[in-house]
């Protein structure tokens, strides 16, 4: 019997008329620096410079626009370390309703002020001791919202692939994408795009390496958990993939690397100094894994998906100060 994925190319180019005219389309970057430092024409897709500043506004919009006048009524809830929350407020707001969003005690200052910013009623938990999909379910049962995960939810996977979409759009066949992973929503929407359009585009995933559950769980052919990482990599801090973004990533992601926290800052660093943008350290991971030299087997083609840059300057000066 064939098994019909639970999101198809077809889904993210709906997803992408879904978001148009919302969404930004973001810019792709080039640097003869970064190509000659990595061996390859290397193609940067910012998403740093999309709405929240990160790509999850897409898959936020898309699911979101897609409730009933009903369910937008009532309101949107969502459990989320920063961006996803950041976005699914804007997107509620966007909308004409509500949210009410779970959110780690330790998510950096600047993500709670934007959420809480656009609007949003936000209500905190301990990451190291609670579960946040069991408290984030509760709280929307329990108020009536509609949750919107931040990755396991084929609408929401579709809209994160459509920044892929975009970029082999723009920048032709590439023979190589090099995603940032966490819960794998970005990556498992990116695969089907990407290879949706171009079947012999390797698919590539990094990880820093505290947070390797994608890896570990790739590599065991199921599920693994891992302790809660400490990273800064703070938006890839998944102690286990989504079992949705697992099954799609399982059969399309073809390796994943790991990246250390003090590559991310050499990356963080080299954007702000070579290519003039300010990302944060979970948006990092794939420049690093480029510039480090963690990717093997490198094509001449390459793009990669800087997936964010919310931080603020005081913590980017502590990060990015000086060379470690």
């Amino acid at each position: 019997m064939t098994h019909t994925p639970p999101v198809t190319l077809d889904d993210v180019r709906a997803a992408a008329a879904q978001i148009k005219g919302v969404a930004h389309r973001t810019p792709v970057l080039r640097s003869r620096t970064l190509d000659a430092l990595v061996g390859a024409q290397v193609f940067v897709k910012c998403e740093n410079f999309q709405r929240v500043g990160a790509f999850k506004f897409r898959g936020a919009y898309n699911a979101a626009s897609r409730l009933s006048p009903e369910q937008l009524a009532k309101g949107i809830a969502a459990y989320s370390s920063g961006n996803h929350a950041q976005a699914v407020a804007l997107a509620a707001r966007e909308l004409g309703t509500t949210a009410v969003i779970l959110m780690p005690e330790d998510t950096p200052q600047s993500k709670v002020d934007a959420t809480a910013g656009y609007g949003a009623e936000i209500v905190t938990y301990d990451r190291y001791t609670g579960d946040r999909v069991a408290i984030g379910e509760a709280l929307a049962a329990d108020r009536g919202l509609a949750l919107i995960p931040p990755y396991e939810h084929p609408q929401v996977i579709a809209g994160q692939g459509t920044a892929a979409l975009e970029l082999v759009e723009e920048a032709g066949e590439l023979d190589a994408l090099v995603v940032p992973v966490g819960g794998g929503g970005l990556i498992a929407g990116s695969a089907t795009a990407a290879k949706g359009v171009h079947p012999g585009t390797r698919v590539i995933g990094i990880e820093p390496e505290a947070g390797d559950d994608t890896k570990r769980s790739l590599q065991a052919g199921r599920r693994v958990s891992i302790p809660v990482p400490r990273t800064i990599a703070d938006g890839q801090a998944a102690d286990i993939p989504g079992e949705l973004t697992f099954s799609v990533n399982q059969r399309l992601v073809d390796d994943v690397f790991l990246v250390t926290d003090d590559e991310i800052r050499h990356a963080m660093r080299f954007a702000f100094e070579r290519l003039k943008i300010v990302i944060e350290p979970s948006g990092a991971t794939g420049l690093a894994a480029l510039l480090a030299g963690r990717v093997d087997r490198l094509p001449s083609r390459v793009g990669v998906i800087i997936s964010g840059g919310n931080i603020n300057v005081r913590r980017f000066a502590e990060l990015c100060g000086s060379e470690s």
